[in-house]
């Protein structure tokens, strides 16, 4: 897949539109800060707070009171930005694709493009992290513009190979991490959920706000063969046949469990659980769940 196609110019448009910039993205997605102080003021106000006792009084923005009768200060670097992490799963199983045109793999490779262009948009520092059963590669969080080239390069060198540790993987990542940050998980899950569960706690533990994007196949929820069917595990060679028409109710059971495990315990943990399947256009996707973020206060 082309290096051009993981941030398409109408994609960036698209999220541009609706208007996923400092007030949103800042405040609403990455701050998870609640409702606004700054709203029915100017987006440049974006980077100031209510002067409070014990702010240096040589701090207030003359300007803005001028405009607001409010006093005003100038927010220092370290309150304004977030660090994120996107951490990518590799595992075979993520090169997959029934009848979509992008793999799960793809899928979460735009997504995460997508992310990290919101991000470096903001000045936010924003690194990747490549795991399967362990982590494999890393790029440290910065806010360049040049870090989106160095992401997006990464994103589209690496291949989906091999089995997968998601919970050790998480596990590394919450000891590497020195400060509160933003980490995006983009895996299938198809693992055991319990260790994965258990990861994604360690990581709220350390305060760090989480977010998992769970990207499984159309074929994987909807189950849309017929006849005898052979279904393979792509990381151990595993198969078994069975019949469609027999098999698919059970199996849909299974799936909704499934994701509805994920959901109930991530609920349970302020994990926000993410669950997508390829059919849905990913910056589509992307944005809508940005708003829904937005409007409940996260």
């Amino acid at each position: 897949m082309p290096v051009d196609n993981y941030l398409k110019p109408e994609v960036i448009n698209q999220i541009k539109r609706l208007d996923l910039r400092a007030q949103y993205v800042v405040r609403g997605f990455m701050q998870g800060l609640h409702s606004s102080p700054y709203q029915g003021y100017s987006v440049e106000f974006s980077e100031h707070r209510k002067y409070t006792h014990g702010d240096n009084p040589a701090d207030i923005d003359w300007q803005a009171y001028a405009k607001t009768d409010k006093y005003y200060v100038k927010k220092f670097e370290a309150e304004t930005n977030i660090t994120g992490f996107l951490m990518m799963d590799l595992s075979e199983s993520m090169d997959y694709t029934h009848r979509q045109a992008m793999t799960k793999f793809e899928y979460a490779v735009c997504l995460a493009a997508s992310l990290c262009y919101l991000m470096v948009s903001q000045q936010d520092p924003v690194g990747l992290i490549t795991f399967d059963q362990k982590i494999r590669e890393s790029i440290p969080p910065k806010s360049k513009r040049s870090q989106l080239g160095n992401v997006i390069s990464l994103l589209s060198r690496i291949k989906p190979t091999g089995e997968t540790d998601v919970a050790h993987a998480i596990h590394q990542l919450s000891a590497m991490i020195k400060h509160k940050s933003l980490v995006m998980i983009f895996s299938d899950l198809l693992v055991d959920p319990e260790p994965v569960l258990q990861s994604l706690m360690h990581l709220r533990h350390g305060g760090n706000d989480v977010i998992l994007f769970h990207i499984l196949d159309e074929a994987e929820v909807a189950f849309p063969f017929d006849g005898m069917c052979r279904l393979e595990n792509p990381e151990d060679q595993d198969f078994v046949k069975v019949d469609a028409a027999g098999f698919r109710r059970e199996y849909v059971d299974e799936i909704e469990g499934f994701r509805s495990r994920y959901k109930k315990d991530c609920l349970r943990s302020g994990v926000d659980y993410v669950p997508l399947d390829t059919s849905m256009p990913f910056d589509k996707a992307l944005t809508e769940y940005l708003m829904k973020r937005r409007l409940r206060g996260r």
